[in-house]
């Protein structure tokens, strides 16, 4: 497959400029997190090679959450298509979504738990997801073979 190019320097320059980390949804939702007491990592490396990390990690807990944008990830709901050089797009998307499963067949293999949510998510949604699989995991690491709780 041959590497197509931004339709110009301009086009390129403006979407270098389009943030990676730290976007809003991402803020919003380590907001509702840290409003209900969790305490996590912020652009965890899961993988060195491939490198791969996280937006929000629980590493002891092996919880990885991942928030995607809806033009970079090829939301279902709001993906949007450009029709100016619309091939390189269409790779480039194509490439992050690979990649997304990618990453999750790998962290699940290594006993990983992957979270995904798209930006236009509910903040607040999302945090409860997460909040009810920090809740499973950590009643699973605690919780050891043998031992009953008293009434």
């Amino acid at each position: 497959m041959s590497r197509i190019q931004p339709s110009s320097p301009e086009t390129s320059r403006r979407m270098a400029k389009v943030r990676q980390k730290g976007t809003d949804a991402e803020i919003a939702l380590r907001r509702e997190l840290y409003r209900r007491g969790l305490r996590y990592r912020v652009d965890y490396e899961i993988l060195k090679k491939p490198r791969r990390v996280a937006d929000v990690a629980f590493p002891g807990l092996r919880i990885a959450i991942f928030v995607d944008g809806c033009f970079w990830h090829g939301c279902p709901e709001h993906a949007s298509w450009p029709k100016q050089n619309a091939e390189f797009w269409r790779q480039k998307i194509e490439a992050n979504r690979l990649r997304d499963v990618d990453t999750n067949e790998r962290l699940r293999s290594m006993g990983w738990t992957v979270l995904r949510f798209w930006e236009h998510e509910s903040p607040a949604e999302a945090a409860e997801t997460v909040a009810r699989m920090v809740a499973m995991a950590r009643s699973k690491r605690y919780a050891s073979p043998g031992t009953h709780e008293k009434n």
